[in-house]
């Protein structure tokens, strides 16, 4: 049974169950009942409708923006590892440091420059920057060590290549969006039930509460586009950057 079957039954056996109280409990009422003695129930159900539905959005901003922080720090990583690369091969006779430099400059070059367009564009890595990652993994391994010296630097230089691979595996698994369609389904129900609680109160023509109405309304939509705008984080407004690869390496901009 798929997640909406179970979420449609869900949302139905949770209605009927309500209803069926509610028809019952006003059956067994006498007929000098006076329902002017009770509290009406719409100012309390629109309190906690809002309350709970904040909540929500709140849990929501949060997870995306953990998500986009996420991506960001995954660019980071990979970023300082390549530098790393780069700075380490120092100790490395002069042709294979310069081939190790050059192959770390291709790559960071083809990231900025064409994959992080591609990945907006189709939601995925390049087979090129996977080529080119891994030209720089057969430049640092295929090197034998000719001295102790070089010896001592060949495994971190190991490390920080994998390190590198690894962040980018993490890159591409952030592109897609993080929401899935069962939150954004409620998340959108959530939002038409709430402001469709507003006229369910005795709200007038006066410029104040329109205002406010319009406010709430807006604030409403705001946070869902906060929300979605969060969802792909390299794929809109805010979004994860490049900017660690452009700092660490600016001679790929010359």
């Amino acid at each position: 049974m798929s997640e909406w079957a179970v979420l449609t039954i869900a949302m139905a056996a949770a209605c009927a169950v309500v209803l069926t109280i509610t028809v019952i409990n006003h059956r067994r009422i006498g007929d000098d009942d006076d329902p002017s003695e009770t509290p009406s129930v719409i100012e309390y159900m629109t309190m906690m409708i809002g309350v709970v539905y904040a909540i929500v959005l709140g849990l929501a901003i949060a997870g995306v923006w953990e998500a986009r922080s996420a991506s960001q720090e995954s660019v980071r990583h990979e970023a300082q590892a390549l530098h790393e690369v780069y700075a380490r091969a120092e100790v490395y006779p002069a042709d294979v440091r310069t081939r190790i430099r050059d192959d770390v400059d291709a790559y960071v070059s083809h990231v900025v420059n064409d994959e992080w367009p591609a990945m907006v564009e189709t939601g995925s890595l390049t087979e090129q920057g996977t080529r080119l990652l891994e030209q720089v993994r057969r430049d640092v391994t295929d090197y034998v060590p000719k001295t102790d010296h070089e010896g001592q630097a060949y495994q971190p230089l190991v490390d920080q290549v994998a390190a590198a691979d690894d962040a980018r595996g993490a890159r591409g698994q952030g592109i897609e969006a993080t929401m899935p369609g069962v939150v954004w389904f409620g998340l959108i129900t959530g939002a038409v039930v709430t402001v469709g609680l507003i006229f369910t109160l005795q709200i007038r023509r006066t410029s104040r509460e329109l205002l406010l109405a319009g406010l709430f309304s807006a604030l409403i939509a705001f946070l869902l586009f906060l929300i979605w705008d969060f969802d792909a984080p390299f794929g809109r407004g805010i979004s994860a950057t490049a900017a660690p690869f452009i700092t660490l390496f600016p001679q790929i901009l010359d």
